[in-house]
């Protein structure tokens, strides 16, 4: 496991030894973990990490584009370690590529969603750190509630749009009925300003910095909200139905294993810009608590002595199909299509019938939606 001491003290009554594990891949240095069942010493476990991230980046070599041609990707920074781990390998790797070759095969756009709740000051203090610490790459951060504007207003925000926009996410929140239902409508509004963000700035792909972790917790988050039909697209590597490619270059990386990462980094730029978690407490009651809650502190325990269930779980979802539903309805919530008979909830039903009350289609939601959003509020909608 990451973060396993490896070392073995022997003591009996006249002489005390220690003996030391070497690394399996440099047979040279001491190992300084345990990665997946090896015994690594800190520059290759560094370089593991590296090499799997990259690895996901085959498509941005080089080779691909002519120069001045690289294609722009946006990459949406969250201040947790796994985006800034992503940025910081990804900074490394253009280096790489321009010192061999003179150029790059791609550019990177940060963007940052300022979410409800959180810790502005702390946020601005991490967003200057990772200003200074890549000043080439422009960075953008916007308010959620910014998606209810339009894009070409993003840059030149009034005060009274700004008002209009907070009390227009507001209400739609307390439109709500579970945490649960409030969690799964930021995160759908926050996926959405992202892409909308792209596209207004002719970006040709999205980079988004999940590790095998969060994909596991995506995955089965998401199936328990009703909203499973739409996994093909949330942890594969692929074009979107929202019209740009999705990438995910941390897919094949947990999270403990960044932990291990940075701990191990004597570099203390990541330590400065990243913004920790702690391990998730079970709640008191689970009134309040989100099935994404509950599912974070399940993987972490998961995590910690079966990482192999983890990996199972998101390379058998990334074998899924993506449906194909050429001039399919979009929901009004999470913009993903939707065949027509199959809107609302009662046309997911096990009786897999496909008749329902026409109220239920003109709403315009699909199953997982209309668990979280009352019909009431669809007028609320961005």
């Amino acid at each position: 496991m990451p973060g396993q001491v490896i070392t073995t003290n022997t003591t009996n009554t006249t002489t005390t030894t220690q003996t030391t594990t070497l690394c399996k891949r440099c047979n040279t240095l001491e190992a300084a973990l345990t990665v997946r069942n090896d015994a690594l010493c800190r520059d290759c476990f560094t370089n593991y990490v590296h090499t799997k991230i990259v690895k996901r980046m085959e498509a941005f070599r080089t080779r691909h584009s002519a120069h001045g041609e690289e294609p722009l990707l946006l990459l949406p920074i969250s201040l947790g370690l796994s985006s800034l781990t992503l940025l910081q390998i990804l900074h490394r790797h253009r280096q790489s590529q321009r010192h061999r070759t003179g150029r790059t095969g791609f550019n990177l756009r940060l963007f940052n969603v300022a979410m409800p709740g959180s810790d502005s000051v702390l946020e601005g203090k991490k967003l200057d750190a990772v200003r200074r610490a890549y000043p080439h790459y422009s960075l953008t951060t916007l308010p959620l509630d910014t998606v209810f504007l339009p894009s070409s207003c993003h840059d030149s925000l009034s005060r009274n749009e700004k008002g209009a926009a907070q009390k227009a996410l507001a209400r739609l929140l307390e439109s709500t009925p579970s945490a649960t239902s409030a969690s799964h409508v930021l995160s759908l509004l926050r996926t959405r300003l992202i892409v909308a963000f792209a596209t207004s700035n002719t970006c040709e792909g999205i980079l988004w910095g999940s590790s095998t972790t969060k994909l596991a917790e995506t995955i089965l988050a998401e199936t328990a909200k009703g909203h499973g039909f739409s996994l093909p697209w949330a942890v594969t590597d692929g074009l979107s139905p929202y019209g740009l490619p999705f990438f995910y270059p941390v897919r094949d990386v947990l999270k403990k294993e960044l932990i291990s990462r940075l701990q191990l980094d004597e570099n203390a730029a990541l330590k400065e810009m990243v913004i920790q978690e702690g391990v998730t407490k079970a709640p008191p009651s689970s009134k309040n608590t989100s099935i994404d809650a509950l599912v974070k502190q399940y993987f972490e325990s998961v995590e910690e002595h079966y990482p192999s269930i983890i990996s199972n779980v998101v390379r058998t979802t990334g074998k899924l199909e993506q449906a194909r539903w050429n001039g399919a309805q979009r929901c009004k919530l999470c913009q993903l299509p939707v065949d027509e008979a199959l809107l609302g909830i009662n046309a997911w039903g096990g009786h897999q019938e496909t008749h329902q009350e026409a109220g239920q289609r003109d709403a315009g939601l699909c199953y997982g939606c209309t668990r979280s959003l009352p019909t009431d509020a669809i007028p609320f909608l961005p």
